[in-house]
């Protein structure tokens, strides 16, 4: 696939696609299309909807970013993954470890959780919620990675950090932090702290007050916090 016939076909948002287009004519980019291909006709449900897969870039355009949070891999049940880190569908149970963000979220900052885990909003608001493999199968948790969607975030994590300043990273658990272990701290705020799953939140998420520490980061430098309330957002039954 040329880069002219990328900006045609591929359904990314116009600030992305123009940095990303390039990579789509990289032969690991072609290698891992065919493997989509080839699992798709093999009767694989990959999730998310092909229309999803890069919704954590079109909800949240490139100079919009405010805050990125590395995720791993989209959720692998029925219906839970809609293309954004840690965030599920309307209607469908918050997975754990969302559960437990929420928890960090009013120890930190007095705000109830919310009745559903859809985190649009914060998409709407500059959260770049992007995780590192892009795509999963169903019922089978890290089933395309190492297949070239990390190196297409990783270039991603590469142009945020070379382009942008003053960016906040939440990066949690260790794949997260190997993934973010090339951020210019010098230039951006970097938050290190582990996975807020149930294995790992007691160990040091909890207390990390890294939504207090980025809303802080962001007035400190000419921004607006962030609301991490999670207001339902009327579109987000669309999302």
């Amino acid at each position: 696939m040329t880069e002219a016939d990328a900006k045609k076909r591929i359904r990314l948002e116009s600030s992305w696609l123009e940095r990303l287009a390039p990579e789509f004519e990289q032969q690991y980019m072609l290698q891992l299309r065919a493997f989509l291909l080839e699992r798709k006709r093999a009767g694989a449900r990959i999730y998310p909807p092909g229309e999803k897969i890069f919704n954590a870039m079109n909800s949240c355009p490139f100079e919009q970013v405010r805050v990125i949070i590395l995720g791993q891999d989209p959720y692998h049940g029925p219906g839970q993954a809609h293309g954004l880190c840690f965030s599920v569908r309307l209607g469908v149970p918050t997975p754990p470890s969302l559960v437990n963000i929420f928890k960090e979220i009013e120890s930190d900052l007095g705000l109830a959780p919310p009745d559903h885990g859809n985190l649009r909003s914060w998409a709407r608001q500059g959260v770049l919620l992007l995780n590192s493999v892009l795509t999963v199968e169903r019922g089978a948790a890290g089933a395309h990675q190492g297949k070239g969607w990390e190196q297409f975030t990783d270039r991603i994590v590469s142009l945020l950090n070379d382009e942008r300043r003053k960016l906040v990273f939440m990066l949690w658990g260790s794949y997260a932090l190997k993934k973010g272990a090339s951020i210019d701290a010098d230039r951006h705020l970097v938050l290190k702290a582990p996975h807020p799953s149930p294995l790992s939140a007691h160990r040091g998420f909890f207390g990390c007050r890294h939504f207090s520490a980025a809303n802080r980061y962001l007035e400190q430098n000419g921004q607006q916090a962030i609301d991490w309330s999670v207001p339902l957002d009327p579109q987000a039954e669309h999302i």
